[in-house]
């Protein structure tokens, strides 16, 4: 989900190395109308609906933590929102083309 962020700031001529300034600055571009984007997307990434661990937390304590598993169903609604957060981005990015 973070990678896709990046591919909006990249086509629209921007660039970021933090995760957090991403997300801030796609909400930024969502608020001047720059992108089309529903707010949803970047709750869903700051933070999974039902559950308070987000996004952003579990992937970084899988890339540096010590944990090496996570519950089926956690897993399973994260795949499920990643793949609904890139299909609207590919859409973004569309219409960023046209």
């Amino acid at each position: 989900m973070y990678h896709s962020l990046l591919a909006i700031l990249y086509k629209i001529g921007y660039e970021s190395r933090n995760q957090e300034c991403t997300i801030t600055a796609i909400e930024k571009f969502i608020l001047d109308k720059t992108i089309n984007l529903e707010q949803k997307y970047i709750d869903m990434i700051r933070n999974l609906q039902e559950d308070v661990q987000s996004a952003k937390s579990i992937r970084e304590e899988m890339q540096y933590g010590s944990e090496t598993s996570m519950e089926k169903e956690r897993c399973k609604k994260l795949m499920d929102n990643a793949k609904d957060f890139v299909d609207r981005i590919k859409e973004v990015l569309e219409e960023l083309s046209e």
